[in-house]
């Protein structure tokens, strides 16, 4: 079934709560993780702990845009928006607690303070680069859709995720880590991390292309963005 997504309304199913749930932990654990950098083999490059979790959510941001429309895909993204937020708010305030009674749970505290502390400006960063990157993934994702006429599925993905991920790491690194990290290792690891993330998306993409196969036949539902509105802060599905 082919559906214009002007054609009118359907009722969420529950594999797209599902969908969109797992999108939005993707998205929080991964800022969490970004501080943790560890060494790829005996290389002098650096990848973020993020790198484990964070590109899960391109996938589902690319089954998102290929089964349900554009629209509804940027109103995940903007879920996943608020919810970091409110974690990154709330992390911070944690920090700003005062010190426990006892010294022996004192280090404790100072350790989580050290490690939340980088959470709300990484969780900045984050949010500005993941709004662009979200919204590129999902925008070259429609659009290739509606001009290939549904053909080329992993093409797409792979294309809207190279584009996605590279406009993400030019925003977010030198945002997150301008002042300690050196420029080069910047250059250096926002490089690596668009290697490694794409190649991520090609690796599975036998698994994803299944999977948005039987998601089209399960919802009956297969969504071309027809003259639909690209403005990505339009909050109404239409």
């Amino acid at each position: 079934m082919t559906e214009n997504t002007h054609s009118g309304q359907r009722g969420l199913s529950i594999t797209f709560v599902w969908l969109a749930v797992t999108f939005c932990v993707c998205l929080v654990a991964s800022n969490l993780f970004v501080p943790r950098l560890w060494q790829v083999g005996r290389w002098s490059l650096q990848l973020s702990g993020a790198v484990l979790i964070f590109p899960i959510s391109y996938i589902i941001n690319d089954l998102l845009t290929e089964v349900y429309g554009y629209r509804r895909a940027m109103s995940v993204i903007w879920m996943g928006f608020v919810l970091s937020a409110f974690v990154a708010l709330a992390a911070q305030l944690v920090a700003w607690l005062p010190a426990p009674l006892y010294p022996e749970n004192r280090e404790v505290a100072d350790s989580f303070n050290r490690l939340f502390g980088l959470v709300p400006r990484t969780t900045l960063a984050s949010l500005l680069a993941f709004i662009f990157g979200s919204q590129m993934n999902a925008w070259v994702m429609s659009r290739m859709k509606v001009a290939t006429k549904g053909r080329g599925f992993g093409w797409r993905a792979i294309l809207s995720t190279l584009a996605g991920e590279l406009c993400d790491s030019v925003i977010f690194y030198p945002l997150a880590f301008a002042g300690v990290m050196p420029v080069k290792a910047i250059v250096s690891i926002i490089l690596t991390q668009v290697t490694v993330k794409t190649l991520y998306e090609v690796l599975i993409l036998p698994v994803t292309a299944v999977i948005a196969r039987r998601l089209k036949q399960a919802e009956g539902i297969d969504t071309f963005d027809y003259n639909v509105s690209y403005n990505p802060f339009l909050t109404k599905n239409e």
